[in-house]
């Protein structure tokens, strides 16, 4: 399972890359396998402001339906629109072109509650 050093996680198995004042935000490897085969992709909110934990859209597989929690605060700046035609890019590269979100970052403090790779390997049993 591939779970990048790098980035950070949420125990809703969502993944943080921070970027400067900026962080983007998708799914995790395991998210995907645990969901299947993505069919589509809802992202409800641009340029708008986000609570930590409010819903910013949803993803749906050929099985379930799951809604998408942002893992911190900000202004959403950017939609991954080449998923609007090809949801299956968050199941093949769920860390790069599978991206969802992008936002800049209103409280930093924030980010001290994420998981580094270490404890979200841990949470997930990898």
């Amino acid at each position: 399972m591939n779970i990048p050093e790098e980035l950070l996680y949420t125990k809703d198995h969502e993944w943080v890359r921070v970027e400067g004042d900026n962080v983007s935000v998708g799914i995790t490897s395991f998210a995907t396998g645990e969901l299947g085969d993505i069919v589509f992709v809802e992202i409800e909110v641009v340029d708008e402001f986000l609570a930590i934990g409010e819903a910013f859209g949803s993803i749906e597989a050929v099985k379930t339906v799951s809604e998408l929690f942002i893992p911190i605060s900000g202004d959403i700046f950017e939609v991954n629109e080449e998923l609007e035609d090809a949801p299956e890019l968050v199941n093949e590269d769920p860390y790069d072109k599978g991206w969802l979100i992008k936002a800049k970052i209103s409280d930093p403090s924030q980010l001290d509650d994420l998981l580094d790779a270490a404890a979200y390997k841990e949470l997930i049993g990898a």
